[in-house]
């Protein structure tokens, strides 16, 4: 009879100019194997999906008021996102080709290995911005088996992603402005699993996977007139798409915020956040995840 292995997972992701978000992801699945190196290997696909959602991109910014010489402008965008994870695995597994799987948000304190880090950093310059952002994630979980053929273990994963892009501003007023512009998100995963020994000797494997997809980004954002609400309030939207093929299929982002000038030195802004990326291992390796990740956030940018 087969084994039924129940495994754990986590996820985290995004920043950005007037404010960027974090991420927080994670969700359990029940997997049915046969022997140890089924169950690595399905663990091992299974955390690199859920961890995956992570990335990084770009966002738009509220009031822009700290300037350096030159009219130079700084932002620093940490993020906190509460994400859902919606995810198809494709296996290397006869038995089990592909795992569909979800998870809601506030899952992902409980099982972080270390101390992770979400955020973005923007230099603004006339009508050109640079975005940098970045993901830390270490997630650990313990892995519960039926004692026979192997006496639990556990499974690890470091997730780090980090998007870079140049926009330009191709549209300004006093209350509003459009940015479009190129840049890249890269992902990169290192998974360790473990397995006690049972019947069978105990085992561990390791993987790293990395790729990096182009992208076509862009953001608007426009102030509130006073009145109805305080003066200070704005909206935001921010998006980019890409993989086109070159790494991943399609790899993409929507989000939307309410900012608030708080002071003139930061802004907070609460909204919503939805990662998508699909990508399938080259080189003849039947592995591959098409990962939904979608939640609020609450990000504070502070400019220097």
């Amino acid at each position: 009879m087969p084994k039924i292995v129940r495994v754990f997972t986590t996820g985290a992701r995004y920043p950005r100019e007037g404010g960027g978000p974090g991420h927080s992801a994670r969700r359990c699945l029940w997997i049915p194997t046969s022997a140890g190196m089924t169950f690595a290997r399905w663990t091992l696909a299974y955390l690199v999906v859920t961890l995956a959602l992570i990335g990084a991109g770009t966002q738009p910014a509220g009031a822009q008021d700290a300037t350096y010489p030159g009219g130079v402008q700084i932002f620093f965008t940490p993020n906190l996102w509460l994400a859902g994870v919606n995810a198809a695995i494709k296996t290397p597994l006869p038995r089990v080709p592909e795992v569909n799987a979800e998870v809601g948000p506030f899952q992902l304190l409980g099982h972080l290995d270390g101390i992770p880090f979400v955020g973005q950093v923007e230099i603004h310059d006339g009508p050109l911005s640079l975005l940098g952002s970045a993901a830390h994630i270490p997630v650990g979980t313990d892995v519960t088996t039926r004692n026979v053929l192997f006496n639990g273990g556990n499974a690890g994963l470091i997730a780090n992603a980090g998007t870079a892009a140049l926009l330009y501003r191709v549209f300004e007023q006093p209350t509003q402005y459009v940015d479009l512009g190129v840049g890249f998100r890269s992902w990169a995963f290192t998974t360790n699993v473990t397995l006690n020994p049972g019947l069978l000797a105990g085992q561990s494997f390791n993987r790293s996977a990395s790729w990096v997809d182009p992208l076509i980004s862009g953001r608007y954002h426009i102030h509130l007139p006073s009145g109805f609400l305080p003066s200070g309030f704005g909206l935001s939207a921010a998006g980019d798409v890409g993989g086109f093929g070159v790494a991943a299929h399609s790899d993409w982002r929507l989000e939307g915020t309410i900012d608030y000038t708080v002071k003139p030195w930061v802004d907070l802004h609460l909204g919503y956040r939805s990662v998508n990326f699909n990508y399938q291992a080259s080189g003849g390796f039947d592995l591959g995840f098409n990962v939904h990740m979608k939640g609020p956030m609450l990000n504070a940018t502070f400019k220097f």
